[in-house]
């Protein structure tokens, strides 16, 4: 291995000490110039080496015509100006510079562009001046693009970002949009988990959701929405809005950060959800997490400083702010609303009336005057609709050959709410009591779902089926059963008739069904078949008793 400089400087030095070695000596033993040795002797430092300097001869003829170029740049708007490339290039079209490499060009404009821009007394970079934060005064919210593969699609959505300035911590929330009811219920959020609000502001950028106008030439004045002024007021807080465009990005640049961070460690690579709200669930979860990181150049966690700013924020008012935007629209003949492009079902007994529709960032309320009708997700797409089944039922039950080929039991299917039970009870029930009937008897199981859970009615369905009995009377029994604890009268028939207590008996299957097919274990039944000949007996002594009377009898009777 080669001996250092810093070595070789050491061991010259020691023999000179020790052996009194000549600089003719040690510069023969070492194989290095006699300077070398004297430099030696002189410092225990090597000087460092000298750079050679390169020449570019080529581009000497063309610095003066890349200078201008660089000189014009002062005045040209900022999305025009020469990069490397375009100088490159324009040398080679206009000066005649094809022998000049575009590497030489490169470097050159690297080292002159911030010497013109001195030059001139422009800055070359802002300085950044470190700001302390109070506890609980202050906080900056931002939006940034995010892709989710949603119930299997690739959707664009939008993570709503609010951090506190002191401590670090920031609740995340993603929506399909950045509107004013996602921008909104963000805030809703993070002012709960959190527990508090800011006392201070809060710093944004020129959002839609906030500012209508911004008022250029007079500070940071702006026009706001009004709703989000009655927002704010309810809340109790200030908005600080930062510099349009580019200049002002650096003074929210904590969310900014914030906003890229937790897109690259949590939602890469895109996660795959079926729906927003199972996503914004998982969304809390890491928050928590996060508590337990280190911001750089602090010694305590984010979860340890927020503790302390935890005391200092504002107190929640006491009641709760509707983010949703209030719409009015008029139910159709289908039963549907139209809302932002989108359908949706309510109740069939509002056809043709208003109904009040609280428009929110994930889903929708229905209210009939202050009764809740409906609630729907949000849909996404132009055009989409969601459908429930149960808006339908009454007018199926005087319609029942209108429910196979109805939309709302196709998105039931799809969504899984009319399950395999439900199409096994309904082909059992139209085998024995015909399409109409049959379809009615399905009707009544699932309006049992409106007062019983879903998986009751569902045992109860099962229970049904094991016995024969396609009845809705049998189902609402059986889920009543399970509902209140009680054992199902479903499951395997017994053998032994006393053990049938408390068993569902189809009577009417049992009847109906060929004596071979009887269901198993049911115990033969020996009873004779009712007979009405006492009543005809009673009858022909009645009709014997009236010839016997005579008109005589009848006047003096009435007489």
């Amino acid at each position: 291995m080669e001996t250092s400089r810093v070595e070789l400087y050491a061991l010259i030095r020691r023999d000179a000490r020790v052996e009194g070695a000549s600089i003719r000596e040690l510069a023969r033993r070492y194989r290095v110039s006699r300077n070398t040795v004297r430099q030696a002797l002189r410092s225990a430092t090597p000087p460092p080496r000298k750079t050679p300097v390169r020449t570019a001869p080529r581009l000497e003829p063309f610095k003066s015509a890349i200078d201008g170029m660089l000189r014009t740049d002062l005045t040209a708007p900022k999305k025009q100006r020469h990069t490397a490339r375009r100088v490159w290039v324009r040398l080679v079209e206009e000066h005649d510079a094809g022998d000049l490499s575009y590497s030489t060009v490169r470097d050159y404009v690297r080292n002159r562009r911030p010497q013109i821009l001195a030059e001139a007394g422009v800055p070359v970079g802002e300085v950044m001046v470190p700001q302390e934060h109070a506890w609980g005064g202050e906080a900056e919210v931002d939006f940034g693009e995010v892709y989710v593969i949603l119930a299997g699609v690739k959707t664009k959505c939008h993570l709503f970002t609010l951090r506190l300035s002191a401590s670090g911590r920031a609740v995340h929330r993603v929506y399909a949009s950045q509107g004013m009811e996602a921008f909104l219920e963000g805030h809703i959020a993070a002012f709960t988990e959190l527990g508090g609000i800011p006392t201070r502001h809060i710093r944004y950028d020129n959002l839609s959701s906030a500012v209508s106008e911004v008022l250029y030439g007079t500070g940071r004045r702006r026009t706001e929405n009004q709703r989000w002024t009655v927002f704010r007021s309810h809340y109790g807080f200030d908005a600080f809005y930062c510099r349009p465009g580019i200049e002002g990005a650096h003074e929210k640049g904590g969310v900014e950060g914030e906003v890229g961070r937790f897109r690259r460690q949590r939602l890469t690579p895109m996660p795959e959800v079926a729906s927003l709200d199972e996503l914004n669930q998982q969304i809390i979860a890491w928050d928590l997490t996060d508590d337990n990181r280190r911001i750089s150049g602090r010694a305590r966690t984010v979860g340890q400083d927020f503790a302390v700013e935890r005391e200092h924020l504002a107190a929640l008012p006491d009641e709760v702010f509707d983010p949703g935007t209030i719409l009015t629209p008029r139910v159709d003949r289908s039963a549907l609303i139209t809302v932002r492009t989108a359908r949706y079902s309510v109740p069939a007994h509002l056809i043709g009336r208003k109904v009040r529709v609280s428009l929110r960032a994930s889903h929708l309320v229905v209210f009939d005057g202050r009764k809740i009708v409906a609630t729907h997700p949000r849909v996404i797409a132009k055009g989409g609709q969601s459908v429930l089944l149960d808006h339908y039922l009454e007018v199926l039950k005087h319609k029942p050959g209108a429910l196979p080929g109805a939309t709302a039991l196709a998105a039931a299917r799809a969504a899984g709410t009319f399950t395999p039970a439900h199409d096994a009870f309904w082909a059992e029930s139209r085998k024995v009591n015909g399409d109409g009937a049959g379809t009615r008897e399905l009707i009544e199981v699932l309006l049992l779902h409106r007062h019983l859970p879903g998986h009751a009615v569902a045992a109860g369905i099962e229970a049904a089926l094991q016995v024969g009995a396609v009845s809705a009377d049998v189902v609402a029994l059986e889920a009543r059963r399970l509902t209140a604890g009680q054992p199902s009268g479903g499951g395997d028939v017994p053998a032994s008739g006393s053990a049938l207590a408390g068993k569902v008996v189809s009577l009417t299957q049992r009847r109906l069904a060929d004596p071979a097919a009887v269901i198993a274990g049911l115990p033969p039944d020996a009873r004779p078949l009712p007979t009405v000949t006492a009543y005809d007996d009673l009858l022909a002594a009645r009709r014997t008793t009236t010839n016997e009377t005579t008109p005589t009898d009848l006047e003096e009777g009435t007489a």
